[in-house]
């Protein structure tokens, strides 16, 4: 069974810093992309925060680009979210998913992809 986990998730004041941290478990083949994403309290919608490929590559929504840092482990299988300069308006509860390989019972191979439960994140002005 794959499982995403979240974790580093907290409260604090405007432009401090958190880091969150992203752990694939379970029986896989190979993690592929990894991303981050958050959903702000009210909001419907997740919003696309960060993709890092496997080869290291990391795209950034431009809202966050020069305050956030997201970083990959792949001997680890984890991902990282490094927050500074935190606003109110991050405010949300942030998601990892990634694209995940898992080898068939028969021949060939399944990618899909998972979603972790989520970290809260608070920022106080």
């Amino acid at each position: 069974q794959v499982q995403l986990v979240e974790s580093g998730g907290g409260s604090v004041q405007a432009g401090g810093s958190l880091r969150l941290s992203c752990t694939a478990s379970g029986s896989m083949f190979s993690v592929e992309d990894m991303s981050w994403y958050r959903q702000a309290p009210g909001n419907h919608r997740r919003e696309w925060i960060a993709r890092l490929r496997q080869d290291g590559t990391v795209n950034y929504v431009d809202f966050v680009e020069g305050r956030f840092a997201a970083i990959r482990d792949n001997g680890a299988k984890m991902a990282y979210l490094e927050m500074n300069s935190l606003k109110p308006e991050d405010t949300a509860t942030y998601y990892c998913s990634a694209r995940i390989l898992t080898r068939n019972q028969g021949p060939g191979f399944t990618e899909r992809e998972y979603w972790g439960q989520g970290t809260q994140v608070t920022v106080s002005s």
